[in-house]
């Protein structure tokens, strides 16, 4: 099981900020250039989901937030806005994934910016792209390397996690299913990807969501090969996380824990999640007692 964090949560609507005054959620994490870099969704008086950016030197406390948000919906597809950031690094750029959301559906954005440029606050984000117009997908997480030639990318169609495989980051192809929900329990009804994947000595570390018939969320963990990203090799029986704080309890949404982002420092896995639909809050564990 993960550890939370007694000083949760992190990071909470912010009243005076008409973006973000409802909520603030379901972020993208990562470490780097010396500091963890968060981006959140958030929602305010209008409904909208817009991202924020907020900053922290350990992964607990919050350093940095800016006032207004980097990242917001344009044209038909975004239209009611953008959802749920997670983000890989590739070389020299970042890669965001986000759920569009409007009338049409919820389906995949995707966008790049320059490393540099995100470490400078410089928001200049590259062309939008949709690989899978009006498709009815959200969670993708995208592995930080090829496997076996392809860039690799986990997605859901519900209630499934799926693969595909791209040659050059923008187009996706040779969609599978890579884990059913098992029909009891915990992740009775759908389940998703929650971080992008984390390269360990024994697979690819993967975190992902599932729901059960009262729409309670939890996190899950699997350990996928290394050569083969349909090959499952561990999946955890019981969740590495629950909703059984206040603040995961009551909320925008009630008992959800939900997370996009997560990574390694010092030998610990952090986790950071939103909590109802509504706050920021982290989880932490000692890699070599979470791996199998």
């Amino acid at each position: 099981m993960l550890e939370k964090f007694e000083g949760n949560p992190i990071l909470k609507p912010i009243p005076e900020h008409s973006w973000e005054s409802r909520c603030v959620f379901n972020c993208a994490s990562f470490y780097d250039g010396g500091k963890v870099h968060i981006v959140y969704r958030a929602m305010g008086e209008d409904n909208i989901s817009r991202l924020g950016y907020a900053s922290s030197p350990d992964g607990f406390k919050i350093s940095g937030r800016l006032p207004e948000p980097i990242f917001c919906p344009e044209g038909e597809f975004e239209e009611s806005g953008c959802e749920d950031p997670r983000i890989t690094r590739v070389g020299e750029e970042y890669y965001m994934f986000y759920t569009a959301y409007s009338s049409h559906a919820a389906q995949i954005g995707q966008v790049a910016i320059k490393v540099v440029d995100f470490l400078a606050k410089k928001w200049e984000w590259g062309k939008r792209n949709y690989p899978f117009p009006r498709v009815n997908n959200k969670d993708v997480a995208l592995f930080p390397e090829k496997i076996k030639g392809k860039w690799v990318i986990y997605h859901r169609i519900p209630p499934h996690v799926w693969v595909a495989y791209s040659d050059d980051l923008a187009h996706w192809e040779n969609s599978n299913i890579v884990i059913t929900p098992r029909g009891t329990g915990w992740e009775k009804v759908k389940v998703g990807a929650g971080a992008p994947p984390i390269k360990t000595p024994r697979g690819w570390l993967f975190i992902y969501h599932a729901m059960d018939e009262a729409k309670i969320y939890r996190l899950g963990l699997a350990l996928i090969s290394l050569e083969n990203p349909e090959e499952i090799i561990y999946r955890s029986k019981e969740p590495i996380l629950v909703p059984d704080k206040e603040y995961e309890r009551k909320g925008d949404v009630p008992n959800v824990v939900f997370t996009c982002g997560a990574f390694v420092k010092d030998e610990r896995l952090f986790v950071h999640y939103g909590g109802a639909d509504k706050v920021i809050c982290v989880a932490t564990q000692r890699l070599n007692e979470l791996l199998p």
